[in-house]
């Protein structure tokens, strides 16, 4: 729905909107729905979003950015304290270890709801050069910003200063929203509850046109035409909304942590091990974060070994252990893509390079358990998943969180479609548009990781020519790699899922 459109019909949208009193428009305060001196008080909004996380203020951020959405009352609901006193966030020190790898697309998301210029305010590290190789000598591929007249590839971010930038464009706006630091206990819609343990059939129920009433932890309750579950991988919507999910455990974990080299890095590298693939980011400064992909025995161990020891692994990682470098001249300078030679984009004639040595852990070390999970269905009658409690992805090329701001944006476009017509944003048929838009997107990149991450788990001679012959096609064939360099930008889907 683009700006003029919106602008042309936002008039009548306010005759038509009924008038409501809004609680409260300051993101700090606290709701006084459990003050004893209003007993059995039930407020009411257009949107209840759970979970208050990056992708949850996303969406908020992006409704309050559009003509036809701004208008709308919205509850937050998340006991994270970070929404009342801030998120701590120092440009200098060093950074924290949960980092994400922000696309264009994210990027350009962020510019259109006025969060970015709160992200450049802090530390951040745009990057425009990658390298992926094998851990067999046998392939590798660069990619570089200008094979498709771009000036970067992506941004390394910390999660707290991306969170930080949304409650700061949030705050900035005068949206009516209102913060619940609470949690989310029960679900009642049209008198039926969706959770157990409900305690709430004696209190009042929810008006006409709000039929949906949510209970909280401290006793509050409130009600509200549409419930966006943006409460993370363990989403307590999805469980209460009885949403089906499908998925399995990697059998792998990975270990993240923030290193310090002597010099400044300004490229991503991604190198495929035989458990499992490691990533060395720029995050600003000399400094880069690890995500490093190992069976769970290995994380534990690596997460308590002694600092030196670690280093030493993680460097053997990153240069000649368990393989030597790939050479350019693999596979004969080319080899069978040689006929390409004319058209190849400028990263091809790039040689491989060795990362930069890491000389100092400097953050903790956290682990954590991979999988994939993805819900059968995003959207039923007045509740909606978006982010990781619709699905979560192998975090080999970073693309989780960008999937999940994918779907703040997708869903706030689609609201603002819905409310140009007429249509209750609560209506299945309508929310079911925006099931259909991001379920494709999202189960390509999901079935691409899951691919590559199945691909790698097997060391065996012909699955490693095939391997080294993926990678040199996507080096050398112009047409293939720009098309994985968009993709992976958010900016275009692959051929095959278009």
């Amino acid at each position: 729905m683009n700006r003029l459109i919106e602008r042309k019909i936002a008039e009548n949208v306010y005759r038509l909107k009924a008038p409501k009193k809004n609680l409260c428009t300051d993101t700090t305060a606290k709701v006084p729905s459990s003050n004893p001196g209003q007993p059995g008080q039930v407020h009411q909004h257009d949107i209840a979003i759970v979970g208050g996380g990056m992708v949850g203020m996303a969406l908020a951020c992006s409704l309050a950015s559009m003509l036809l959405t701004k208008h709308l009352s919205v509850a937050i609901i998340d006991s994270n304290p970070a929404l009342f006193n801030g998120v701590g966030v120092k440009k200098e020190g060093t950074p924290d270890p949960r980092v994400s790898t922000v696309t264009p697309a994210t990027i350009s998301f962020f510019k259109d709801i006025g969060a970015w210029k709160y992200v450049e305010d802090n530390r951040h590290a745009y990057f425009d050069k990658m390298q992926v190789w094998d851990y067999t000598g046998l392939g590798y591929t660069r990619y570089n910003a200008r094979d498709v007249n771009k000036d970067v590839l992506g941004c390394v971010v910390e999660n707290r200063v991306l969170h930080s930038s949304l409650l700061s464009c949030i705050q900035s706006t005068d949206f009516p929203k209102t913060i619940y630091p609470s949690k989310l206990m029960t679900l009642h819609q049209n008198s039926s509850s969706m959770g157990v343990g409900s305690t709430s059939s004696a209190s009042p129920s929810c008006e006409r046109g709000h039929p949906v009433k949510l209970d909280l932890s401290d006793g509050s309750s409130l009600c509200a035409k549409l419930v966006v579950g943006a409460d993370g991988s363990k989403s307590r919507v999805r469980e209460l909304a009885g949403f089906k999910t499908t998925g399995w455990n990697y059998s792998q974990s990975a270990i993240i942590c923030t290193v310090e080299h002597s010099v400044e890095n300004h490229c991503a590298w991604q190198r495929f091990l035989p458990a499992g693939p490691i990533a060395l980011l720029p995050v600003g400064d000399n400094f880069s974060n690890i995500v490093w992909t190992m069976n769970p025995k290995e994380a534990a161990d690596r997460k308590v070994m002694n600092e030196g020891d670690f280093l030493k692994d993680v460097n053997y990682a990153l240069d000649y252990g368990y393989g030597p470098h790939p050479r350019s001249s693999t596979l004969g300078n080319g080899g069978i893509f040689s006929w390409l030679k004319p058209d190849v984009t400028l990263s091809a004639n790039e040689s491989f390079e060795v990362p930069p040595k890491v000389v100092k852990l400097a953050s903790e070390r956290m682990a954590f358990p991979l999988s994939l999970m993805h819900a059968n269905n995003y959207a039923s009658k007045h509740v909606v998943l978006i982010g990781d409690a619709a699905h979560t992805v192998h975090p080999l090329a970073g693309q989780g969180v960008n999937l999940g701001f994918g779907d703040a944006s997708s869903l706030s476009r689609v609201i603002a479609e819905g409310i140009a017509v007429g249509t209750d944003i609560g209506e299945v048929s309508l929310l079911k548009k925006y099931e259909a838009e991001r379920k494709l997107e999202n189960i390509a990149m999901m079935a691409v990781l899951d691919g590559i991450q199945k691909a790698y788990s097997v060391d065996f001679g012909p699955l490693n020519i095939l391997r080294a012959a993926a990678f040199h096609g996507a080096n050398y064939i112009s047409p293939l790699k720009r098309s994985i360099i968009s993709y992976a930008s958010g900016e275009q889907r692959l051929p095959i899922f278009s």
